[in-house]
């Protein structure tokens, strides 16, 4: 049976690896819509391949660009968010959320309303907004699966278990790629340097969140959202190989791995195919030839956003969204060169304590309060970049 699929931020890497699959298969799925922003020739090139009923970008400015690379095709042109939200409305049975930072969350929700399967990429929603999310899911009788690759493996590893039998979780991390450096060089990282990543192929600004360790903090937060384990109990360890993804320890003592190839085709197509497995165009791996797997605990002192996302899930509240902008305005401005890549971690902290003394943690979440502390936060991130540089 072909099945309704559409891609929001499709020309990432995400999207594009779940537009490989799609191509591989293409009996088996009908393009409703496609999303991305400013690259605006592979999204009318998608769009066209795979006759898409929409295309849109986020940037208002690119629609006229749009609309004359998609001039004869009978795919449809549109943007801004509110264009992005009426894409989502569309009836689908599959939607790939995979737009970058806190923009996810709305059409998260609208597609969410409409009773579809989200897998979910964006980790910025469940951060930000996870009893929100958890609760449209419900409401509406959506499923939510996990995408980012450790998710996607907690997720596996956990079919067929009784929950109450958990007693750890073990997220795996690179390290990124300054995990070998001098502690005191870190503050000399470039942007170009911080951005090439030692296994993944990812886009610049989650390879720079994996080299900060941010990107992991907001996968702690989203652990403990949507698998609802006490944040005690979740654990980060270091992994330069990155072939464990994730580890389940039960209270027998037995720890699930789940093995792979880095690549993120597998924790797309699992969801794609979910509750089945199709056969996926990934790499097998040769034990024999590997050898050996190492792990190390991370240093607090070369990744203080582990100890922040721990601050921010005992706050509560709307602590993720204000955690997630001042992270997004942090990192904007590393990329700018306007603070040092050790500053990111400075800044985020100051907005945290903050707002923490103004009550986030005794807020309702909704899409308003969500939105107020995300455009408080980048306010106060603001304030904290100007007095670095002053």
């Amino acid at each position: 049976m072909t099945r309704r699929v559409s891609v929001f931020g499709a020309t990432g890497s995400i999207g594009a690896n779940t537009l490989d699959l799609i191509r591989r298969a293409p009996d088996d799925y009908r393009v409703v819509a496609l999303t991305g922003g400013r690259n605006i020739a592979a999204l009318a090139r998608d769009a066209r391949e795979l006759r898409a009923e929409v295309a849109v970008t986020a940037h208002e400015d690119c629609l006229p660009a749009l609309r004359e690379a998609l001039a004869g095709s009978g795919v449809e042109a549109a943007a801004g968010e509110a264009a992005i939200c009426e894409a989502a409305a569309r009836p689908a049975d599959w939607i790939m959320s995979a737009i970058v930072g806190a923009a996810g969350l709305p059409p998260g929700l609208k597609a969410l309303e409409q009773g579809t399967t989200l897998a979910l990429a964006n980790k910025e929603s469940l951060v930000t907004a996870g009893p929100l999310l958890l609760r449209t899911a419900a409401r509406h009788g959506a499923t939510i699966l996990p995408v980012d690759s450790e998710h996607s493996a907690i997720f596996q590893a956990l079919r067929g278990e009784r929950p109450e039998t958990v007693e750890r979780i073990i997220i795996t991390a690179s390290g990124g790629a300054f995990r070998d450096w001098p502690i005191e060089r870190l503050a000399e990282a470039t942007p170009e340097q911080a951005a090439t990543h030692p296994n993944w192929d990812m886009g610049q600004r989650i390879t720079v969140d994996s080299a900060s360790m941010f990107n992991k903090a907001l996968e702690v937060i989203e652990t403990k959202e949507f698998f609802g384990i006490d944040p005690d109990r979740i654990e980060v360890i270091v992994h330069p190989e990155s072939l464990v993804h994730a580890l389940v320890g039960h209270r027998d003592g037995a720890l699930i791995a789940h093995v792979g190839p880095p690549d993120m085709r597998h924790a797309i197509g699992y969801a794609l195919s979910f509750p089945d497995r199709a056969e996926l165009p990934v790499e097998r791996l040769n034990l024999a030839k590997i050898g050996s797997l190492t792990f190390r605990d991370p240093e607090e002192a070369r990744y203080p956003a582990l100890g922040l996302a721990r601050e921010v899930m005992r706050i509560g509240g709307l602590a993720g969204a204000a955690f997630n902008a001042s992270k997004e305005a942090a990192l904007d401005a590393f990329l700018d060169e306007r603070i040092r890549f050790t500053d990111m971690a400075d800044v985020v902290s100051r907005v945290i304590e903050i707002m923490s003394a103004q009550g986030l943690d005794s807020a309702a979440v909704d899409l308003d309060t969500v939105r107020e502390a995300d455009k408080a936060a980048r306010i106060r991130a603001e304030e904290a970049i100007n007095a670095l540089q002053s």
